[in-house]
């Protein structure tokens, strides 16, 4: 009987699909100019469900921007989890999108890119992973 429930068990696991997903992390960050700091905020409060939805579909969850001011100066640090299969395919498509070439009109002349990103032509710099617990 306990090798027919252990069995049974198995089945049932493999029934409902258990896949495994890949989650890649992802952190950035980039500086924020003072005077946008009102406007970027407002921004982000009414995110574009456009947007929205083509963050989604690029496999990007848990998406989130944090704010800290350091000395006289506000910085933006950006995570989000990437559980897809083609990471360059996914930014590509993303940076294809219209609405979301629009949305990145309006935030790009809120930020202050570190002198690293802006050295690449890029406003986020990534940044080193050192810790995770789940």
């Amino acid at each position: 009987m306990r090798l027919f429930n252990l069995l049974l068990f198995f089945i049932v696991l493999q029934a409902c699909g258990t896949k495994q997903v890949t989650v890649q992390r992802y952190g950035s960050v980039t500086g924020l100019k003072p005077e946008k700091l009102a406007y970027y905020k407002e921004l982000h409060a009414k995110a574009w469900p456009g947007v929205l939805k083509k963050i989604k579909e690029c496999n990007i969850r848990n998406y989130s921007i944090y704010l800290r001011k350091i000395e006289a100066q506000y910085f933006l640090f950006s995570y989000f989890e990437y559980t897809g299969k083609d990471f360059e395919g996914d930014m590509k498509k993303m940076a294809a999108d219209t609405t979301t070439q629009r949305w990145w009109r309006e935030t790009a002349p809120c930020q202050q890119p570190l002198p690293e990103a802006a050295a690449k032509g890029d406003t986020w710099a990534t940044m080193e992973e050192v810790f995770h617990a789940d």
